[in-house]
């Protein structure tokens, strides 16, 4: 009997699954709770009003790395949709600290269009509000399913994943483009 044969294992799967729901729970919660806030009136550090801008760009720039880790994949270069994909992950994470940190300091816009534009608005933001909450669990666990060389099971939820994210990037720069006459 060969004993090295029964010495080797497979590597060790990690569960990602409690730190996907803590960090789900806690960005979803944060952006919930913010979104309610009145803002502070005595913040003059600087102005506030570049931040939705800056969220504007680093969604575009999301959604440029989510288009390029696409376009990889496509060609089965696995090495650059990983290295698209974590530069998607970098300017989301940067998007959601300006995101944070505008809802902190400032009030809620409100829409100020009316019409055709103003129901286009509000299915736009509706849409991209609630596929942002999906986001968040579906890309961790795409990812976490990466790491763990869980192939198949990537490919069944990046399916879902990648459409949504590409959705929720575009849309929040639409989003941006239709509000910022009211800033």
């Amino acid at each position: 009997m060969n004993h090295s044969n029964s010495l080797v294992t497979e590597p060790r799967k990690r569960n990602y699954r409690p730190m996907i729901i803590t960090i789900s729970i806690i960005l979803i919660g944060a952006i919930a709770v913010l979104s309610g806030m009145p803002g502070m009136d005595d913040f003059d550090a600087f102005d506030v009003t570049i931040l939705p801008r800056i969220n504007a760009i680093l969604n575009s720039f999301t959604f440029l790395f989510l288009v390029g880790a696409l376009i990889a994949i496509l060609k089965r270069n696995v090495k650059v949709h990983r290295r698209f994909i974590y530069a998607a992950f970098v300017t989301t994470s940067l998007f959601l600290v300006t995101y944070v940190a505008f809802h902190y300091v400032s009030p809620s816009t409100p829409y100020g269009g009316e019409g055709f534009l103003a129901i286009f608005y509000y299915f736009i933001l509706i849409t991209h509000i609630l596929l942002a909450a999906a986001i968040v669990p579906l890309a961790l666990t795409s990812v976490a399913r990466a790491w763990n060389m869980e192939n198949e099971r990537h490919k069944k939820i990046a399916r879902w994943t990648m459409p949504i994210w590409l959705y929720v990037s575009l849309t929040g720069v639409l989003v941006y483009l239709l509000i910022s006459p009211y800033y």
